[in-house]
């Protein structure tokens, strides 16, 4: 599902009008109606008699809110407006529908006056459900002191809360909440899902997010960043520029990036995979990975270990292929080069990275070999803190000549750009799509909503996966099956979106079952199947 920043969503809603000629209260009383839809069933399918309290702004927010009033008041609910603005300050579209509501005879409570938070208290003492149509997606930075109270008073009733597009306090493009913020059981939101909705900490206090239809032209809500568009006549009806390559990772996108098996195969038309991993004390690492890629569907498997643990390796996983190396006290030397080289003209991607260790020789061994790789590589791990030093990553990474993916989690990604961990977490958003463009490389950033970004621009968010997948050798699963997918020939960057929605999906089920304290990267290798033959089927 294609997700939009406030300016693409308000060219989307200006080319609806302009272009396709759909008046803009058109779209608002659609927008209302969708809400009023939402009222009824948060209700039980019933609204008369039922007390309601609407908090509007003075915006099209606002007259979105108004809207809500009027058909639930023809509905035969209590409905109560709380403005927050004056009458006066209330214009467009909004203005109109604020005109129909007094002509009504229905009263406004100013709700900005000095008496306004007396006014809420009382509003809100029997009401059975409230609306937050304070701030739209045009709301950026903090909330004042009132409405900050006010906000608090919303918080804090028991009765449901169903937000208009967005709940009020939420930066619409990055999800930012600095100061109060509405916390909504259901948020309505038109066309398309706004960035802020599905980006932490905003997507925390969204409650459940229902997209609407307010009769928006389908073409203009399915202009795909990742699908080329022909050259159309300049001013054409339902033309524009936007292009949309921000997207919610859902089950249907990744079951269209999956090839279905033909009766007549063998393993080697599932790919061959290289996977340079382990060191002593992190067999583990390099165990998880292997089998993570077979169980991704990868045909052949190869496990290139140091010699030192190689015969602890084999008697883990039979299916698995060992190559033992040369190694320096239980890691791997880089005299391995040649040897990998070598096997390296046999296979189709190469995994790099899961408990290799930092020992010198081994840093030295993946900054020789990256540059040489012809193939897809996923780096992981110890394979990215030997990129770390700033002027090693650039240099390196700048040579290789083969799609790349990089899978970070914030620690690693401050240690590759030497910047802190809270300045990575501060700005995830900007630094994946910075980083993509500027390494040329699918990176995928790690955490609450894993972030995977393509040099073109493409951004993909996945919704997938709890806090028990906070475990040793989680990302070691994760790897192998981005590299279990590149072997099959997926696309590296869809590879790695797919990779991280079917992980977190793994992760749900385990945890569904099994709660998320006791989660173990092995629960996810077990639920992996299950979720495959889900997006298959």
């Amino acid at each position: 599902m294609e997700v939009v920043t406030t300016a693409e969503m308000k060219l989307i809603d200006h080319l609806a009008i302009d272009e396709y000629g759909i008046p803009g209260i058109v779209l608002m009383e659609n927008a209302g109606l969708k809400v009023t839809e939402a009222v009824c069933r948060q209700l039980g399918g019933c609204v008369r008699g039922k007390m309601i309290t609407i908090f509007a702004g003075k915006g099209n927010n606002g007259g979105d809110g108004l809207v809500v009033a009027r058909h639930l008041y023809n509905q035969g609910a209590d409905v109560r407006v709380l403005m927050m603005a004056h009458p006066d300050g209330i214009t467009g579209d909004a203005g109109i529908n604020l005109a129909i509501w007094c002509k009504m005879g229905q009263k406004i409570y100013h709700v900005y006056q000095a008496n306004g938070i007396n006014m809420v208290k009382i509003a809100l003492m029997n009401t059975d459900l409230i609306v937050d149509a304070l701030y739209g997606t045009g709301f950026q930075g903090t909330i004042n002191e009132k409405t900050s109270r006010i906000i608090t008073l919303i918080n804090t009733n028991p009765a449901p809360v169903i937000a208009v597009d967005i709940p009020s306090g939420v930066a619409a493009d990055t999800g930012k909440i600095q100061g109060a913020c509405v916390k909504a059981t259901v948020t309505i939101t038109f066309g398309l899902p706004k960035l802020g909705l599905v980006l932490p900490p905003g997507s925390g206090v969204v409650g459940k997010l229902a997209v609407v239809d307010i009769s928006l032209p389908a073409a203009l809500l399915q202009r795909r960043g990742d699908i080329p568009h022909p050259p159309v006549r300049e001013g054409c009806c339902g033309v524009s520029p936007l292009n949309i390559k921000k997207h919610l990772l859902d089950t249907a996108t990744v079951s269209s990036w999956l090839t279905r098996r033909k009766p007549a195969t063998h393993k080697g038309d599932f790919g061959r995979v290289l996977v340079l991993a382990g060191s002593t004390g992190m067999t583990g690492a390099a165990v998880l990975t292997a089998t993570a890629c077979l169980r991704s569907g990868a045909g052949l498997v190869t496990l290139a270990v140091p010699a030192q643990i190689h015969d602890a390796i084999t008697a883990k996983v039979p299916e698995i292929i060992t190559l033992p190396l040369p190694d320096t006290g239980g890691a791997l030397s880089s005299k391995g080069l040649v040897t990998i080289l070598a096997q390296l003209a046999g296979v189709d991607v190469l995994a790099i990275g899961p408990g290799l260790s930092q020992n010198p020789e081994t840093v030295k061994l993946v900054q020789q070999l990256l540059p040489q790789v012809k193939i897809p590589l996923v780096v992981d791990a110890d394979g990215l803190n030997a990129l770390a030093p700033n002027k090693a990553n650039k240099l390196v990474l700048k040579n290789i000549n083969a799609p790349v993916v990089l899978t970070p989690h914030p620690g690693e990604m401050a240690r590759l750009l030497g910047v802190s961990g809270a300045e990575v977490q501060e700005k995830r958003l900007e630094l994946t799509l910075q980083q993509a463009q500027e390494w040329d490389c699918t990176v995928l950033l790690k955490g609450e909503r894993t972030l995977v970004a393509a040099p073109d621009g493409r951004l993909y968010i996945n919704p997938t996966g709890n806090p028990g997948m906070a475990t040793a050798g989680s990302g070691d699963v994760l790897t192998g099956i981005i590299t279990g997918l590149i072997a099959q020939g997926m696309e590296t960057t869809q590879a790695a979106a797919a990779g991280a929605y079917l992980h977190g999906w793994a992760g749900d089920q385990g945890s569904a079952d099994l709660g998320e304290h006791g989660l173990l990267a092995g629960d996810i290798l077990k639920y992996l199947p299950r979720c495959f033959k889900a997006v298959y089927g």
